[in-house]
């Protein structure tokens, strides 16, 4: 079962496509909660070299509070990752991950319909792109 989706992007800076994926995921009703720099962090502490990497930390309160009602410890899976990664052809891969899959692991069917309901709005954010 895969774990993500994604799409790749071409034609504009890594910048650019962050600044696009954050207001997608507005729209979606997405804030942004955490902002990791996978290149930055792998030179200050391995010195090795990325090429551009991010993973920001989003979360869509209504769903969250609809799951945490349900299931409080799915906490630890919380909030959704969104990464965008520059490929070596230039082009930014932006991945998600798939909720569905994630929340299976949990073994409580009440969730499924909400992460199928957060996994839909992931996917609304990767067709604006």
């Amino acid at each position: 079962m895969k774990y993500y989706q994604s799409k790749r992007i071409s034609g504009i800076s890594f910048e650019e496509a962050k600044e696009k994926v954050i207001a997608a995921l507005q729209t979606e009703g997405f804030g942004v909660l955490t902002e990791i720099d996978i290149q930055a962090t792998m030179k200050k502490k391995l010195d090795k070299d990325y090429l551009p990497h991010t993973i920001l930390g989003a979360c869509n309160p209504v769903f969250a509070d609809k799951v945490l009602q349900i299931e409080p410890t799915i906490s630890t899976m919380l909030p959704c990752n969104v990464t965008l990664r520059k490929l070596d052809n230039n082009d930014i891969e932006v991945a998600t991950i798939d909720p569905s899959s994630a929340m299976t692991a949990v073994g409580n069917d009440a969730i499924l319909p909400i992460a199928s309901e957060v996994q839909q709005k992931l996917k609304n954010v990767l067709d604006a792109l």
